[in-house]
C-alpha cells in the first residue's frame, strides 16, 4: 500500500516510520510512505501556506493553492482515498482501519494545522475526513501517524501471527480479556487457576466471560452494541 502524507513537518515522521513493526513493514515494502511538504509548491518568496480568514476571526487557515498542487503532483492509483485529519471527521475505528487496509491501494493523508483548512480543500479535494477523537491537537501529524500504524498492522505480512489480530479488542465489539505470563505468583497475586489447567474449553469460556464483564464495566456503549448484535 502507498501512503502519501501532506505535511508541513516531514521530520515529525522520521523516527516512528523506522521503528518497530511499522519500520519493518516499510523495510519489507509491505507499505511505502512518501512525505510531501506543501511549502515546496508555493510560488511566493516566503513559501506561505496559510492566511487570515475572510469575515474576520482568530487564527490562520491553510491556503488551497499549495494543498491542491501537492496532491495533484502525486500519481493516482486505482483505489485511492484522500483523507483530511480533522476533529470534524468520522471517528477513527477498527472497522474504518480494516476498510482502508482491505479496499485501497493508496491513502493520501492531509495533516491539518492552525485553525483548519480553506473550505474548498474540504469540498473539492478531500474524499474522507477522519478524527482521532473529540478533542483538538496542535497538528494533524499525530492522528495521521495513528491512522498509518493502524492500517499497516492489518496488511498481510506485517504481523507474524495473523490469528492474534482476530482476538483483539473491538474485533467483536468486546474488549480483550485479561492476560498473564510467568511467574504464576507475584507478590502474592496468582494467575487464575483455570488458565493453568490445560482445559482449553474452560479457558475459552473464562476468557469470553471476562471479555463481557470488562466491556460491560468499562465500555457500556460497546457492551450494549454487542448485546443487540446477539439478539
Amino acid at each position: 500500500m502507498r501512503f502519501d502524507i501532506i505535511t508541513l513537518f516531514p521530520d515529525f515522521f522520521a523516527s516512528p516510520l523506522n521503528t518497530s513493526l511499522l519500520g519493518k513493514a516499510i523495510a519489507k515494502e509491505i507499505a511505502t510512505v512518501n512525505l510531501i511538504n506543501p511549502r515546496d509548491f508555493t510560488t511566493d518568496k516566503h513559501h506561505k501556506v496559510d492566511d487570515i480568514t475572510y469575515g474576520g476571526g482568530v487564527g490562520m487557515l491553510l491556503k488551497p493553492e499549495p494543498m491542491f498542487a501537492a496532491v495533484e503532483s502525486l500519481p493516482v492509483l486505482p483505489q485511492r482515498e484522500i483523507i483530511l485529519m480533522t476533529p470534524q471527521g468520522q471517528p477513527m475505528s477498527q472497522p474504518l482501519l480494516k476498510d482502508l487496509a482491505s479496499n485501497y491501494q493508496q491513502l493520501v493523508i492531509i495533516c491539518g494545522h492552525y485553525e483548519g483548512v480553506d473550505e474548498r480543500i474540504r469540498q473539492h479535494l478531500v474524499t474522507k475526513e477522519v478524527s482521532l477523537g473529540d478533542f483538538v491537537l496542535t497538528c494533524g501529524e499525530i492522528p495521521a501517524l495513528t491512522l498509518i500504524n493502524g492500517v499497516v498492522r492489518l496488511l498481510p505480512g506485517t504481523v507474524g501471527k495473523v490469528e492474534s489480530l482476530k482476538a483483539e479488542s473491538f474485533e467483536t465489539d468486546l474488549l480483550d480479556y485479561p492476560q498473564y505470563t510467568r511467574p504464576a505468583e507475584y507478590r502474592g497475586w496468582q494467575v487464575p487457576e483455570v488458565l493453568r489447567s490445560g482445559n482449553h474449553k474452560l479457558i475459552d469460556e473464562w476468557r469470553k466471560d471476562r471479555q463481557i464483564e470488562r466491556t460491560r464495566d468499562r465500555r457500556p456503549d460497546l457492551w450494549q452494541k454487542w448485546r443487540n448484535s446477539k439478539q
